[in-house]
């Protein structure tokens, strides 16, 4: 007998919208079922979408999508959405090779409005398309989710500036679960918790009506809640003083909704159904719990955040200890580096997690900043410190760091200020796929003023470069992929090499491989069957002009392999310095093509990519041959 029997009923929107308004709590709690045994399957973002069930339901339930345009932020919570839009049966393929992507996209449904997988994007889009439907003169209405980890983005306010100060129908759904990925910073989380305690008057009613059946059969359970809804008058009392005239979306032009239950689903059908009538900006604050229905991920919402896959079967051995990722390694050199040098400080833009800084912030809680997800602040931020004596260092993923190009240019690299960027995920990053991948960033790097460029091949070339580059008194980026490493040992030391200097791992005949960063590793492994030369560069700014110079006249053929974009890549740097120098030699450029990366299995991608050790051996061999012929 089906766990789901009412979610089976349901295919796509408009069957949900045939639905009773009081079965959306049994199709709700089914959707959490189905969720709770469909993501530990592929693995992928979980809290946030258990925490997110109740309102993608009301919203489908409300609006007439995809005519409406429903917007995910970030779009962690969307798989409730894909599932209620006719990708059900594919959500055993989620984030693999071939299968759903885990964010929202627009090549892979008609309800899926705008491709995601940044953070802040969504007001600025249904903007958008709200001018775009109305200047059509069509009667379709903009929906815009973001959370409220995303609202502190610069961003969101520039979108809400905009919107407020336009006659236009739109409505932002702010989903207030207390969280990003990691705990919310920042003074807006601060006010929005403000705003709840002075609301909470009126939700004690509706928890009072949901829960006194619940109360009246367990024992003293009621006395406890007597106790427990005094204590909640008293804060909600409290907090008067500090109750506004008007609230900070008011004063942006939005009409403020709420708080309201995010949990209640016939509540939010009302309240969502009453706002998709209202003309102009409207912001509808909604009180959501990451995790919500998963005792674990409601307790943990930070380690559950997004799962591995779950093992089919027990291991019949035990497994080998896991090697250290370089994320592990950065984390480790940075306090043994802040333990040298009083002057280094730390700065995330809400990745502590993710970028290795947990140690660090519990070992010096004053030289660490979250600054929450605003990169650009993050990076102008580190600039300031560095022009009064401190030494900062930026953690942050390749793809993040987009998001602070101007200010890398214009804050940091033109003052040649001594800011080290510690770029982690460059490369291809697997499931989360193209939003993630960090392969632009030798690209849009490489021409920047007075910007040194580090890319370690093993964990030992990872510490010994980020210590290199900290020592540096300018601008410098380290880049390292996700994961691990061949597994050298890493060492403990803060030991350093010479700037713009590589190093030959291998010595051979006719073709010299000049690899960068994590392609050292395959270019020595498709090297043995044709018996190539492989330097491993370590830097891609400043180029070792003198050994590129002997291995072109010494070699009849150069490779140039990187985990970045070839347009304008470490092999564009080469082909300039062989340019500038006058030597024509047969050079090829091995990278990532000019096309939309994948998502899946790293390996698979790599190989398709041509840049496996297999694939790399057989691209040589197969342009060699082309130049024999």
């Amino acid at each position: 007998m089906s766990q789901t029997p009412l979610l089976d009923t349901v295919s796509l929107p408009q069957d949900l919208r045939r639905l009773d308004l009081s079965e959306l709590p049994q199709l709700a709690a089914e959707l959490r079922t189905f969720l709770l045994e469909s993501v530990p399957r592929t693995g992928g973002h979980f809290a946030s979408n258990l925490g997110a069930v109740e309102l993608t339901v009301a919203l489908h339930y409300v609006y007439h999508t995809p005519q409406d345009h429903l917007v995910w932020d970030v779009g962690h919570q969307s798989y409730p959405h894909k599932i209620l839009t006719g990708r059900r049966n594919r959500m055993d393929t989620m984030r693999q090779y071939g299968g759903l992507a885990g964010f929202p996209k627009r090549g892979e449904s008609e309800y899926d409005d705008f491709g995601v997988g940044h953070s802040s994007t969504s007001i600025g889009a249904a903007l958008g398309m709200a001018v775009a439907d109305k200047l059509a003169g069509r009667n379709s209405r903009s929906v815009a989710v973001i959370g409220d980890g995303a609202m502190t983005a610069g961003q969101a306010f520039e979108a809400l500036n905009c919107a407020g100060d336009m006659d236009i129908d739109l409505l932002v759904v702010l989903n207030d679960n207390e969280m990003s990925i990691s705990p919310n910073v920042g003074a807006l989380p601060k006010y929005l918790a403000r705003n709840v305690v002075r609301d909470m008057h009126g939700l004690l009613s509706t928890i009072k009506a949901q829960s006194s059946k619940v109360l009246d059969k367990l024992p003293g359970a009621l006395e406890i809640a007597q106790k427990v809804e005094h204590k909640i008058k008293t804060l909600a009392d409290e907090g008067e003083h500090i109750k506004q005239s008007l609230s900070l979306f008011e004063n942006f032009g939005f009409h403020y909704t709420g708080p309201v239950d995010g949990h209640n689903v016939e509540e939010l059908v009302k309240v969502l159904a009453d706002l998709r009538g209202r003309k102009g900006p409207q912001l509808l604050h909604v009180i959501t719990k990451k995790g919500q229905g998963y005792k674990l991920a409601e307790n943990d919402p930070v380690k559950y955040h997004a799962i591995g896959k779950t093992p089919s079967a027990p291991p019949e051995e035990k497994p080998a200890a896991p090697k250290p990722t370089y994320t592990d390694i950065f984390g480790r050199w940075l306090t043994d580096q802040a333990l040298a040098d009083a002057r280094l400080v730390a700065i995330t833009p809400a990745m502590r997690e993710g970028s290795g800084l947990v140690a660090f912030q519990q070992a010096f809680p004053d030289r660490y900043f979250d600054v929450g997800i605003a990169e650009q602040h993050a990076v102008t931020f580190a600039a300031g410190l560095a022009c009064e004596g401190m030494k900062p260092v930026v953690a942050i993923y390749s793809t993040f760091l987009q998001r602070g190009y101007d200010q890398l240019v214009h804050d940091v690299a033109l003052q040649d200020l001594p800011v080290m960027f510690a770029v982690d995920r460059a490369g291809i990053v697997g499931a989360d796929g193209p939003t993630h991948a960090g392969i632009y960033d030798l690209s849009y790097l490489r021409c920047v003023p007075n910007l040194v460029i580090a890319a370690p091949s093993d964990e030992r070339e990872s510490r010994l470069l980020l210590s290199t580059c900290y020592a540096l008194d300018k601008p410098s980026v380290v880049r390292y992929p996700r994961g691990s490493g061949c597994g050298a040992a890493a060492g403990s030391d803060l030991a350093v090499v010479p700037v713009g200097k590589g190093v030959v791992r291998r010595e051979g005949r006719k073709v010299a491989v000049l690899a960068f960063g994590s392609m050292v590793a395959p270019a020595l492994a498709a090297a043995e069957s044709g018996d190539y030369t492989v330097a491993d560069m370590r830097f891609v700014k400043p180029l070792d002009e003198e050994l590129i110079v002997r291995l072109a006249e010494s070699h009849d053929y150069l490779v140039c392999a990187e985990e970045n974009a070839v347009m304008g890549g470490a092999g564009s740097a080469v082909l300039e310095v062989l340019a500038a120098r006058g030597i024509a030699k047969p050079v090829l450029l091995a990278g990532i093509p000019d096309v939309v990366t994948g998502h899946g299995d790293p390996a698979k991608l790599l190989d398709d990519l041509g840049l496996s050790a297999a694939a790399l051996q057989q691209r040589i061999a197969g342009w060699l041959a082309e130049r024999a012929d």
